[in-house]
């Protein structure tokens, strides 16, 4: 039997690829508000980080994920995204 494929996708920020899975996904929508994407099926453009604090760290730092979303990204999505990557486990 055939494996199935992995989709891989790049994080943002560290420029490593790793499988979809294992990423946090932001979206930007229509009206340029990013949002994070629990469900990773909403719609618009997708924005991939990964769980790593380090990697979290420099996106935080100078305004580094502002600038890959495109958009200025609200503290309190920042925050989310913060507590969600201190509450997983690194891989």
């Amino acid at each position: 039997m055939a494996q199935k494929r992995i989709p891989l996708r790049m994080c943002a920020i560290c420029r490593q690829q790793f499988p979809k899975r294992e990423l946090i996904r932001l979206v930007k929508n229509a009206e340029g508000q990013v949002s994070l994407d629990e469900t990773g099926k909403k719609p618009g453009r997708g924005l991939y980080v990964c769980q790593s604090k380090d990697c979290l760290a420099q996106a935080l730092k100078g305004g580094r994920l502002d600038k890959a979303a495109g958009t200025r990204i609200d503290a309190d999505i920042l925050s989310k995204l913060k507590e969600k990557v201190e509450h997983e486990p690194e891989s």
